[in-house]
């Protein structure tokens, strides 16, 4: 829960990025946008793909509930549209399994592009076989109820990370990273320049150069006080092996 953020409301109008942008940003991936953004926006390792190979990209959907509660991922599905990914939080730590493959199938037929999640999810064999992609923090059967109205599209937290609606979320294999709406342009050019800089890298190592040397990491490295000494001389200085 983001401090003083009352539950009870859903936002109707939420503003969302260039579709082309988000798509961009999702080709580029986690990674890269990650460090183009500065190395930050990583939701940490705490939520993970139960799938492989998914990479996507999409304005963010909020979900704020209580632990052990569903009902606001109901409520939530009438506010996606095509392209959107839903982002779900709850106001207290809990990882029961508040999604499963019927919230799929009804997210899938909107153009949801996919779920993230602090919760647990469940039906994963099902979520797998469909190609619905999702990262939760948990894989866990456990059931929830339908009892405590929470809000939708109001500012929540992921690992850390402030997602707010209309935010551009990425995920992939490597994890899940947010991207501020407003910053989406700004940092689409730098992570088009990041790739830019690592094809010429690409190619520099695949002609025989060192990265030690291409990235002048050589005297940073003798700067810390690194050198290199043979095997006889390491011996004499560290009394034999």
């Amino acid at each position: 829960m983001t401090g003083t953020q009352q539950t009870g409301v859903v936002v109707t109008d939420i503003a969302r990025a260039d579709a082309a942008t988000i798509d961009a940003l999702g080709v580029h991936g986690v990674a890269t946008v990650h460090e183009a953004m500065g190395r930050i926006g990583l939701v940490g390792a705490d939520i993970r793909p139960i799938q492989d190979g998914s990479r996507i990209a999409g304005s963010a959907v909020t979900v704020l509930s209580w632990p052990g509660d569903n009902l606001m991922i109901h409520v939530a599905i009438e506010q996606c549209q095509p392209g959107d990914i839903l982002v779900v939080s709850t106001t207290s730590p809990s990882v029961d399994g508040a999604f499963g493959e019927l919230f799929a199938t009804a997210l899938a037929q909107r153009g949801v592009r996919g779920l993230v999640t602090t919760t647990g999810v469940r039906d994963v064999v099902d979520l797998r076989e469909m190609g619905f992609p999702v990262w939760s923090s948990a894989i866990n059967a456990q059931g929830t109820v339908k009892a405590t109205a929470g809000s939708v599209n109001v500012p929540v937290v992921v690992g850390g990370v402030v997602v707010r609606a209309g935010d551009v979320v990425i995920a992939d294999d490597d994890g899940v990273m947010c991207v501020p709406r407003a910053d989406a342009e700004s940092v689409l050019a730098a992570s088009d320049s990041r790739v830019e800089k690592e094809a010429a890298d690409r190619a520099a190592y695949q002609g025989g150069e060192l990265s030690l040397d291409r990235k002048g990491l050589r005297d940073v490295f003798r700067d810390l006080g690194g050198r290199y000494v043979t095997e006889s001389e390491f011996e004499a200085e560290h009394g034999g092996r």
